[in-house]
């Protein structure tokens, strides 16, 4: 009973269905023919269907049209959406290549500024990275990427742009430790400049190390230029290091030329001073009892009488 009771409401259903069907299909049918037929009074019927419709179709299209907008806006939103999501992202890969680009800068300013440093002509050099540092109280010292494979040796001077750095304590085959002339352990020969006094740059583990033992004190003023003596045969000698300040105890220190807050690169010098003796002086004689000074010079032996 059940079974038959909903192949009946199921028959009623389609019977409505196809009853409805017919309905539209006679009604545009009629509305076709009507549209199409030329008689006046067709044609009467047709503009009074269409005075009566349209201010209808007005007032339906009215929110047709508000609905159309408010679908091309959201279409429009969300396009200006994904182009937003696009614009942050190409904003952020522009970001790391400006910072890339401003770090290029840099090191290129950096190694530009190597070249500012004079060097006498037989002195050689290799430049390395400053791979990093190991700054404190007791200890001020940096490991750069080159070592004994680049010629590198144990006590070379280091300089960056502006002046001496420090100088190598130590020498592996791919990397060496520079002691920084700020250390406890920083002895440096130097000249003060223009007056020529001479003395020794101490570090302290400050950022001024201490000018100590000058010859003559009473002829510097702060301001006056420090340079390399190259007494001792480590460092170069008329390396800048750096400029003279007076302190309230009555010791002079050095404000150093060389940016230790930018550190990256460094030069390590391969200098050897030339001590070698190309002959003897005037005042010694030859196998033949004469002097090496020619005939300027002592003659027969009477000097070694």
């Amino acid at each position: 009973m059940r079974h038959l009771g909903e192949q009946s409401e199921q028959g009623l259903n389609g019977t409505v269905n196809r009853i409805l069907l017919g309905i539209v299909i006679g009604v545009c049918l009629l509305l076709l023919i009507l549209w199409r037929t030329d008689n006046p009074r067709i044609e009467q019927l047709r503009m009074a269907l269409a005075d009566r419709l349209v201010p209808s179709m007005s007032w339906v299209g009215g929110p047709i049209d508000i609905a159309s907008q408010i679908a091309q806006d959201s279409e429009n939103f969300a396009q200006v959406y994904q182009q937003n999501k696009t614009l942050s992202r190409e904003i952020q890969r522009m970001k790391a290549w400006r910072e890339r680009a401003r770090q290029l800068e840099e090191e290129n300013a950096q190694l530009r500024a190597l070249n500012n440093v004079r060097l006498a002509p037989r002195t050689t050099f290799v430049t390395g990275d400053v791979i990093t540092d190991s700054g404190g109280p007791f200890l001020q010292s940096a490991l750069v990427n080159v070592g004994a494979e680049d010629g590198v040796r144990d006590g070379s001077a280091a300089v960056d742009g502006n002046g001496v750095v420090g100088r190598v304590v130590g020498v592996g085959q791919q990397a060496s430790r520079i002691l920084l002339l700020t250390d406890f352990s920083s002895r440096v020969p130097v000249v003060v400049l223009p007056s020529g006094s001479r003395g020794i740059l101490t570090g302290d583990g400050t950022p001024s190390p201490v000018l100590q033992f000058l010859d003559a004190d009473e002829e510097v003023t702060p301001g006056d230029t420090i340079e390399t003596t190259g007494d001792g045969g480590v460092f170069p000698p008329n390396l800048p290091v750096g400029r003279l300040v007076a302190t309230g105890n009555q010791r002079w220190r050095a404000v150093l030329a060389a940016d230790y807050g930018r550190l990256e690169f460094v030069r390590l010098l391969r200098y050897t001073p030339d001590t070698r003796i190309q002959r003897p002086g005037g005042l010694i004689l030859d196998g033949l009892g004469q002097s090496t000074l020619g005939t300027g010079g002592l003659i027969n032996g009477e000097a070694g009488e």
